[in-house]
């Protein structure tokens, strides 16, 4: 049995479906691949920037239907216990994957995308036309987007640079209940690492954190990992020990790669992760996701609509447009997380934020966008 659309989404995590809602709402049949059942808890900082707000509700998918926190505040702290605090600019919300993309899919589903769930195994690209392979079936569309996340078996098929290289980052993310300020989100540095700490819907607490491999495997488990490495710093110390983890256990993701990705690669258009990764000290690789989404999305559309004239075009604009608005963010996020795995250069850093509070907001907008609000321009 062989089946056609418009455009196939691999991947139905945040930006997936927001590429799906909205080329179904410009009126383009669409059909969205995910290898699991929903819900699901996934590994992520689970804050939002509020950038993003008024495209979702564009979308239909308001975010304060699912009740999240906001977050208005920002605690960075060294593993010596340094600590500095900052307003966020634009402020977020926390909400957990395991509830958006959940609800982003019902939405999906009830506006009327199609979705299977199901791994894709393949794709190519002759005369114009993707083949999109799975262990079932055949299906043929104009477009292919590729939204499966921060690695995947069909990134080796398509020989990107960046799967052959070996990262050292292990993610490690538990829920968790206890005492924690609702509108602030924290970053903690410790020992080859860094912990993003917030609350997200029904007042559980998610932690966070990415930490180098080389000095995680001295230790025999996580929780060694984290008593004897963790708990140095002395804010993480105090929330890990007054908290009580609501997963039977955390969950992982290894070989985290920074390295930069193509956004086009034989013909496929990459959005989210998959597209480029933002180190998870930033914050904002969920706002990331979706803004990239619209753009994808935007410019796909004007092509069926006849103002783009050449899929060679389209791809061309497609790569200028995100590296205009993410490749800074992208570089920043590196410069950050090269500085925090060096003693000295926190230290220089921490220092002078202490002398100058005004810098914090200052690298917090380096990593930020602003406002969606035109849902008809993708620049």
């Amino acid at each position: 049995m062989e089946r056609e659309a418009d455009v196939i989404i691999i991947g139905g995590g945040l930006a997936g479906l927001t590429c799906a809602l909205h080329l179904n709402k410009l009126g383009k049949k669409v059909l969205l691949f995910e290898k699991n059942e929903y819900p699901h808890h996934k590994v992520c900082g689970e804050y939002i920037s509020n950038e993003v707000v008024p495209y979702l509700q564009w979308l239909g998918v308001d975010p304060e239907i699912l009740k999240p926190t906001h977050i208005h505040k920002f605690q960075f702290s060294t593993e010596n216990g340094k600590s500095i605090h900052s307003n966020l600019p634009l402020g977020g919300f926390g909400i957990s994957r395991y509830a958006l993309d959940l609800f982003l899919y019902e939405t999906a589903i009830a506006q009327g995308c199609e979705t299977v769930i199901d791994t894709v195994t393949d794709v190519s690209f002759k005369t114009e036309v993707f083949t999109v392979t799975t262990s079932t079936q055949k299906y043929y569309s104009k477009f292919v987007l590729g939204a499966y996340g921060k690695r995947a078996t069909l990134d080796q098929k398509l020989d990107r640079p960046f799967i052959k290289k070996k990262s050292n980052w292990l993610a490690v993310k538990a829920h968790y209940t206890g005492d924690f300020p609702k509108d602030l989100v924290a970053l903690h540095h410790f020992k080859g690492g860094y912990c993003g700490v917030s609350k997200v819907e029904d007042d559980v607490i998610n932690i966070c954190y990415l930490v180098n491999y080389k000095s995680f495997k001295n230790y025999k488990d996580i929780a060694t990992h984290q008593a004897q490495i963790l708990h140095q710093n002395i804010h993480l110390k105090e929330i890990l020990v007054n908290s009580k983890m609501v997963f039977k256990n955390p969950i992982t993701i290894s070989q985290i790669a920074f390295e930069d990705k193509e956004q086009v690669k034989d013909h496929i258009l990459m959005v989210g992760d998959t597209a480029g990764l933002i180190h998870p000290l930033c914050g904002n690789g969920m706002s990331m996701a979706i803004h990239g989404a619209k753009i994808c999305a935007i410019l796909v559309n004007d092509f069926f609509d006849g103002k783009i004239s050449s899929r060679s075009e389209l791809e061309k604009q497609y790569q200028r447009i995100w590296n205009k608005n993410f490749k800074s963010r992208l570089s920043t996020g590196k410069l950050i997380a090269k500085a925090l795995q060096s003693e000295k250069l926190t230290s220089i850093l921490m220092n002078s934020l202490i002398k100058f509070p005004a810098l914090l907001p200052i690298i917090i907008k380096k990593t930020h966008g602003k406002p969606l609000l035109d849902f008809k321009n993708a620049n």
